[in-house]
């Protein structure tokens, strides 16, 4: 695999400098977080899925107000079931929005209970039900597997919306990293094959474009997290040969998609110091154009996942606050 600069990335891109309160995370990280390489994947997925040594695992019950239950939904056509995390008010749930979850990892590790605690607040306050999906993992699981297993679980979620006490008619989609690029994939898909119907789509740092002929795609290298090189093998493990190249379906990669009409309302948001910056604005900007309703949020000076690894940053509080606000006008409507 080429990474040499120049022979993939544009020339000579230029990385902001981060803000003054997270240089010092950013100086650490990559003593947590390996590179992420065919020899270091599986000790990758380690610290995804356990999180760095000493971190407290999130309590996902919240001392007993959310009641937590797995299910064996049925997966893509001629493939394995699929599990689905399901978090929900213990106290009952009837008729509430439902948020369906798909988790990052660049495409090639984490699982369905990594980062769903950001949506346990409004499951506490009994506004919501919560879906987290486990997808099938690149490269074992190659493209079109993740995304069709994360419509496969939208799917079945929209239709035992009753069961789980959700109103099938206010159903929202996120996801973070990697998972926000599924979930960009999803609504697509939703929208083409004409169901479910979804309100709104929450792209948290979306991992959207194969290409990596933006100027940010490139100016991430050797850290602090998901830099460049990590970025290639995501999409590599993904796409193998095709990457970049001109058979890459939208659902696997939504900045190719020529058509963003009938979409839902969407919040985007993202760093001006990673490697999804520039293509998380220019999916933005061609949603507005074809009419659809976003709200853009670029944090200056912050790397990828910022808003997880650094939360007592005043630039984390401010990012995690204004999603928030988001999620409650998107759930109480």
């Amino acid at each position: 695999m080429t990474t040499a600069q120049g022979s993939i990335f544009p020339d000579n891109p230029v990385l902001p400098p981060f803000d003054p309160e997270l240089a010092p995370v950013a100086a650490v990280l990559r003593d947590f977080i390996p590179q992420v390489t065919a020899d270091t994947l599986a000790a990758s997925r380690d610290v995804v899925d356990n999180g760095i040594p000493g971190a407290e695992p999130a309590d996902l019950t919240v001392g007993g107000a959310v009641k937590v239950t797995e299910v064996q939904a049925a997966g893509p056509d001629g493939a394995p079931d699929i599990t689905l995390l399901i978090l929900s008010p213990a106290a009952g749930a009837t008729d509430l929005p439902g948020i369906y979850y798909i988790h990052g990892g660049g495409m090639v590790s984490g699982n369905r209970r990594i980062g769903v605690e950001a949506f346990l607040p409004y499951v506490v306050e009994g506004k919501a039900v919560v879906v987290s999906v486990e997808y099938r993992l690149a490269p074992e699981h190659p493209d079109p597997a993740p995304v069709e297993d994360c419509y496969a679980g939208l799917v079945w979620t929209a239709r035992h919306a009753g069961e789980l006490g959700i109103d099938a008619d206010r159903l929202i989609i996120a996801g973070t990293s990697a998972g926000g690029g599924l979930a960009a994939g999803s609504t697509l898909l939703a929208r083409d094959r004409g169901f479910p119907s979804l309100t709104h789509q929450i792209l948290i740092g979306p991992m959207l474009d194969d290409r990596l002929d933006s100027q940010s795609s490139g100016m991430v290298v050797g850290g602090p997290i998901w830099d460049r090189d990590d970025n290639l093998f995501g999409w590599t493990s993904l796409l193998g040969e095709r990457r970049g190249g001109p058979d890459v379906s939208q659902y696997a990669a939504p900045a190719r998609a020529t058509d963003l009409s009938g979409l839902p309302r969407t919040y985007i948001d993202c760093g001006s110091s990673e490697v999804f910056r520039d293509e998380a604005l220019a999916y933005a900007r061609r949603l507005s154009e074809a009419g659809v309703t976003v709200d853009l949020h670029m944090w200056g000076g912050a790397f990828h996942a910022f808003d997880v690894l650094a939360p007592q940053a005043a630039i984390a509080r401010a990012c995690n606050a204004a999603r928030d606000e988001f999620v409650h006008r998107a759930i109480e409507k």
